[in-house]
């Protein structure tokens, strides 16, 4: 050892030190660089043989990767970043949003008497869509690769449709694992042709001077050709709320009735559905920690019970706190899709108060996700169906029981109120209505929903509420929004039974039961004339309020019963 260190100073002394520092240094580099022969890293990429030329797709095609290759392929794109809690943030490029007023329905024979058409459901013709699908797979075909996600939409396995989509962007093929059902290697296996398949070619724009084009978003079904085609709107959530359109057509065909709800279990199996539009509180009265989560936004009720549409959820996330949602706060990580949210540049800390971006900041995950999810997404014939509004006009009672009539009208008047801030312009009250509380997905007449809805609840003995979680004590601006402790404790009355023994009294002008007592909830805020200082100022906006009910609901009185039409307000 001695001779050797000898050996090495006098190579040092000779001047060879560069030499030796260099073959240190080669060794080092060898030690550290991959071995193929001892390491191998199977990559799902390796392995590509699905084709898809028969639908015209002719580039290599990236078939169910799994979540961690699709995070690589999503960090490619500028502006993906990890999470400091490990979901993938995305951006979705201009449109932040749904483009309701370019959704187009091809106007076909298999179809054509059966879609509501109108402002919902705007016609196109077959050379207009095959024109855009053409434009959509050529746009795709350009590429070097495309994704493809095969799932089910539907928990049930007798009424569940197999759905494919195909998109350029690695951040679709992840959300789009998270929304609909995930196949098991072997359902993956022997899929087969898909019932519907979606072609996202949402970065390409569609040429807005075609026939029946109006901007360069074009966003089209064809029933029967089972084809979704997007173009001009990289916003997510039109792929989810697609799907849902195509279920709001083809389940009702076959008699089981398509609901934009969210639904839960109790402990005894008593199922909920709770029906409201946005920002009524339908997620957040949903998840109740002492009941199981169906699912939070799309569900079916069948001839056996009620199975959720999704196998995941999409969540709005502004504002989003621990305390508020700690359910939703904890889903979101590995796997977790957080589209158009803030994030520290440094930190990688997600910002849920920054709207710099939108106000509709999303995040996707699967629903396992949720602690007291119940998996499968399946439940009994709901013994309650909620109604929710969130009424800024203040007059409608917090808690009310609804006849098989006034649940009807109601659902089929879908109303609640914009309040200033939500949109530009809006500086007092503004009613809003939305049929069967979900519009722009409905393809039928919204009295087809609402009548199957009707058969249910007589059917299996189901009782149906209005929840008014807005303001009490006055109109917004003057009035306070409702206590969520005190509506909490109205749907656990609900669940419990509390409400079916107590007195009822009827509501002025709207004909509404109200409980004279809930638990919890102190009797003079059941009436509302009795939280406002003015009781002329009260019935002033309530006959202002059922005068916007009654020239709402004009546009479907010709398809309506007299009893449906005479369960709206009375002025």
């Amino acid at each position: 050892q001695i001779q050797t260190m000898k050996k090495s100073a006098s190579g040092i002394l000779r001047g060879n030190i560069a030499e030796e520092e260099a073959a240190l240094r080669a060794q080092l580099e060898a030690a550290q660089a991959p071995k193929a022969e001892r390491v191998h890293i199977n990559n799902p990429d390796d392995d590509v043989d699905f084709n898809m030329e028969t639908d015209g797709i002719t580039c290599k095609v990236f078939r169910n990767l799994p979540p961690a290759v699709l995070y690589e392929h999503a960090l490619k794109e500028k502006g993906t970043v990890i999470t400091s809690a490990g979901a993938l943030s995305v951006r979705s490029g201009a449109k932040t949003g749904r483009s309701p007023s370019d959704k187009r329905v091809v106007d076909e024979p298999s179809c054509n008497q059966n879609v509501w058409w109108g402002p919902v459901n705007i016609k196109m013709n077959e050379e207009g869509f095959m024109y855009n699908r053409e434009r959509a797979i050529d746009y795709l075909n350009s590429k070097d690769n495309v994704f493809v996600f095969d799932g089910f939409a539907g928990w049930h396995p007798d009424h569940r449709i197999k759905v494919r989509v195909v998109t350029e962007r690695a951040y679709h093929a992840l959300f789009m694992n998270n929304m609909l059902i995930r196949p098991t290697p072997e359902e993956l296996a022997t899929f087969g042709t898909p019932d519907y398949t979606i072609f996202n070619a949402g970065k390409f724009p569609c040429n807005k001077h075609a026939p029946g084009m109006t901007s360069s978003t074009s966003v089209s079904i064809h029933f029967a050709r089972g084809e979704f085609v997007i173009l001009g709107t990289q916003y997510a959530g039109e792929m989810k709320k697609g799907v849902f359109t195509i279920m709001n057509y083809l389940m009702p065909l076959k008699g089981v009735l398509s609901l934009h709800s969210s639904c839960n279990e109790g402990e005894n199996g008593d199922v909920s559905l709770f029906f409201g539009l946005s920002g009524t509180g339908k997620t957040t009265l949903s998840a109740d920690p002492a009941r199981s989560l169906i699912g939070d936004d799309e569900h079916c009720w069948a001839e056996d019970g009620v199975f959720n549409i999704e196998g995941g959820c999409y969540a709005k996330c502004i504002g989003l706190t621990w305390e508020k949602e700690p359910a939703l706060y904890d889903a979101i990580r590995f796997g977790t899709v957080v589209e158009n949210c803030g994030i520290d540049e440094h930190t990688r800390e997600i910002d849920y108060d920054d709207n710099g971006i939108t106000e509709n900041t999303r995040a996707s995950y699967p629903i396992e996700y949720i602690g007291n999810s119940k998996i499968p997404c399946m439940a009994g014939h709901p013994s309650n169906v909620v109604l929710l509004t969130c009424d800024a006009f203040g007059v409608l009672p917090p808690v009310c029981k609804l006849t098989s009539e006034q649940t009807m009208y109601h659902f089929i008047s879908g109303y609640t109120a914009k309040v200033a801030g939500t949109e530009d312009g809006v500086k007092e009250p503004q009613a809003a209505f939305s049929a069967c509380f979900g519009a722009p997905f409905i393809v039928w007449h919204p009295t087809k929903y609402a009548e199957m809805l009707a058969d249910k609840l007589e059917h299996h003995s189901c009782n149906a509420w209005l929840i008014n979680t807005g303001w009490t004590g006055g109109a917004y601006g003057s009035g306070s929004r409702m206590s969520l402790k005190h509506t909490r404790a109205m749907v656990d009355a609900i669940h419990n039974g509390s409400l079916n023994g107590v007195e009822y009294e009827t509501m002025p002008v709207f004909g509404l039961q109200i409980p004279k007592s809930v638990p919890g909830v102190p009797d003079d805020i059941l009436r509302p004339w009795l939280t406002w200082s003015d009781r002329a100022a009260y019935d002033a906006q309530l006959n202002k309020l059922a005068q916007l009910f009654n020239e709402n609901f004009q546009q479907y009185a010709s398809q309506a019963s007299d009893k449906i039409i005479g369960a709206g307000p009375k002025l």
